[in-house]
């Protein structure tokens, strides 16, 4: 199958941007970098910073004196997280091999990223690597799917009207969401005194066809789906009638989202 151009991935970073970054991750960067206690003037490194809304957020934080990077292996993403905040380094590549020295960072985060790493365990080396002694390292992943249920019935119902690869493309993203699976993760790869926390959060769209289409536009071509309108109408439709115990009176969608949160401290 042949990649995606970079205009296609522009483009699909471009409605990741607009339909999922607002219902999905604003709400994540404040507990984050509280959890990585990020002081000023400090060096943080995003890692898998997608569209930049988690390393945005920390260069608000460090102020004229600090550095922020942000490091994604998707063109796409970076084209428009440089369009955001053009005054942030962001380079292109991977978390397995982060193009930085040792001990360049007081604080790494990634957001999200974990579950989609080809090598994990050498990804978490890598960004513990990076850190100055002393430095902080704050990884969220999603919860288990048992426990966002939202997300739960939009799998069913997208391999119901689409496919079982389909329902498996959207389960997985949360394909890390059991505690015990993360510190085995830690363990394997050397990382000791890994404190993981639960934080709860709520997903919030606007309306049910805004939740499907942030699927379809938004993470699907990045996996080489393309549904027809038909389609997409056939699961707007059902999701408007599986997903009716979590909409709104004004027509959102709301139900909960929580997140893991894996903070290890560099001795």
């Amino acid at each position: 199958m042949s990649k995606l151009s970079l205009e296609e991935l522009k483009n699909t970073a471009t409605w990741y941007q607009e339909l999922m970054v607002p219902a999905l991750f604003e709400k994540w960067p404040d507990q984050i970098l509280e959890e990585a206690k990020i002081k000023s003037a400090e060096k943080l490194l995003d890692v898998a910073c997608g569209t930049g809304v988690l390393a945005i957020a920390g260069a608000e934080r460090l102020g004229e004196k600090g550095f922020t990077a942000g490091l994604d292996m998707n063109p796409g993403m970076l084209a428009v997280a440089e369009k955001l905040a053009p005054d942030i380094e962001w380079h292109q590549g991977t978390a397995e091999d982060i193009p930085w020295g040792e001990e360049s960072f007081d604080v790494v985060v990634s957001q999200f990223g974990l579950m989609f790493f080809e090598d994990k365990q050498k990804a978490l080396r890598e960004m513990f690597r990076v850190l100055k002694p002393g430095g902080r390292l704050v990884i969220a992943v999603f919860d288990s799917l048992d426990n966002i249920p939202g997300y739960k019935i939009m799998a069913r119902i997208f391999g119901q009207v689409v496919g079982e690869e389909v329902e498996e493309a959207l389960r997985f993203p949360f394909s890390l969401g059991e505690v015990d699976v993360l510190k085995f993760l830690c363990s394997k790869s050397g990382l000791t005194g890994a404190k993981i926390n639960t934080c709860e959060g709520n997903a919030r769209f606007p309306d049910v066809r805004t939740m499907v289409l942030a699927d379809v536009k938004g993470w699907f071509p990045l996996a080489r789906f393309v549904l027809d309108e038909y389609q997409i109408d056939e699961v707007v439709t059902k999701a408007e009638s599986d997903l009716k115990e979590f909409v709104t009176t004004y027509g959102a969608v709301v139900f909960p989202m929580p997140a893991h949160f894996v903070t290890i401290t560099k001795n």
